[in-house]
């Protein structure tokens, strides 16, 4: 397996007073690269919302299928529709496109310039000029390393404070300082992403002048989590469903009473159940030696799935998410900013702790939640895999 995968994660701010961001940010992947452009569409609301969309799935869709960018680009021109009243089609792009082997081939027009990060502090990559009709593309070829950093930005960004806080704005350096200065090897694509986006917000007074977004990728090495929900339907499949389990290498999860005790019972080590309620809503973590996290099943879970479902949005992460150590935060955290590959084990046995009417808890319930958290993580760029028993 290749040791090494990138991961992603943005953040979009709306402009004040407008339901729709005027920025997009789409991906197209194959066999071949993945491809990732980030458009900034003239104005805000709808019509920049239209334009932005229109750029980045053309420019994404042409690029994946091999054509040049001069080609994408005098395709765009054609394409887009023209502004009424300034008698433009007028959007901004980041084209960024990554090969198998690291190979990133970028394509730069009227956003502010990305930044690498390489070991905490920015470098410069090498761009030439290319002009198709009036517009003036910076290419650059460069390979990715592990532990790189790449910071996709709109001007947004970089206006931001502008004739307030900071009379030109941000700008790029600002940004690049900022980056910088908060940067440590275990900060995860979206919480950075995150990060910027607040520091914007702040800039701003709360009151954002301009569509903002931020998207951020970082070259990280692949990190297993194996997490266990639930017996198998037939008790004399424990021991193999088990060996499974433990036979997987990365972090060990158990979720469940009935799962943890299957689980002290396979190594014969005492499950520990505290009764420190970190929230009062979050049943607490348990432990057996040798487990990384014991926790209760369904509740927990449910958390969990609200949490990864904001997360996954293009607005923020849960607050206090760096601070909190519930049962339901801390599974969230190693699936959504640990791991890169995670192996679901969902025993089908049906706990008869749940058949009470009271608790409207069933069976389906708890398929349905694994089902979403598997669609999430999937479209998050995570390496899935479910084995029920």
């Amino acid at each position: 397996m290749n040791t090494l995968c990138m991961e992603s994660g943005f953040v979009s701010l709306n402009k004040q007073g407008e339901d729709l961001c005027g920025d997009f940010f789409t991906t197209v992947s194959d066999d071949d690269a993945t491809t990732f452009v980030l458009s900034d569409g003239m104005g805000s609301g709808v019509k920049a919302n239209i334009l932005a969309t229109l750029t980045a799935k053309i420019l994404a869709t042409m690029t994946a299928n091999h054509l040049s960018i001069r080609d994408s680009v005098t395709t765009l021109a054609q394409t887009l529709p023209v502004c009424s009243v300034r008698k433009l089609a007028y959007s901004t792009f980041t084209l960024m496109q990554v090969l198998p082997d690291w190979q990133v081939y970028l394509a730069q027009f009227d956003n502010p310039q990305a930044i690498l990060l390489r070991d905490g502090k920015s470098v410069e990559y090498p761009t030439q000029e290319l002009m198709v009709g009036d517009k003036r593309i910076l290419e650059s070829r460069l390979t990715l390393q592990s532990g790189d950093v790449f910071l996709l930005m709109t001007d947004g960004v970089t206006h931001a404070g502008l004739g307030n806080l900071i009379p030109d704005g941000w700008q790029r350096e600002g940004v690049l300082q900022y980056v910088e200065e908060i940067y440590t090897p275990d900060l995860s694509a979206k919480n950075l992403a995150t990060r910027v986006a607040d520091a914007c917000r702040d800039l701003y007074l709360e009151r954002i002048d301009d569509d903002v977004t931020v998207a951020v990728f970082k070259m990280r090495t692949r990190q297993a989590v194996n997490l266990l929900v639930g017996p198998p339907r037939q008790q004399k499949d424990d021991e193999a469903f088990m060996h499974r389990f433990f036979a997987s290498e990365g972090t060990h999860i158990v979720c469940g009473g009935s799962t943890a005790q299957m689980v002290s019972r396979y190594l014969g080590r005492q499950l520990i159940i505290s009764e420190d309620y970190v929230d009062p809503d979050i049943p607490p973590v348990a432990k057996i030696r040798g487990i990384d996290l014991v926790t209760e099943g369904i509740v927990t879970l449910s958390r969990v799935l609200e949490m990864a479902d904001r997360y996954a949005s293009s607005q923020s992460i849960p607050s206090h998410w760096d601070t909190r150590s519930d049962a339901a935060t801390q599974i969230a955290r190693v699936l959504l900013e640990d791991a890169t590959d995670i192996h679901f084990f969902v025993g089908r046995a049906v706990n008869p702790s749940h058949q009470s009417p009271s608790l409207h808890i069933d069976f389906s319930l708890k398929m349905s939640i694994i089902e979403k958290l598997e669609k999430i993580l999937r479209e998050m760029g995570k390496r899935v895999t479910v084995e029920y028993c």
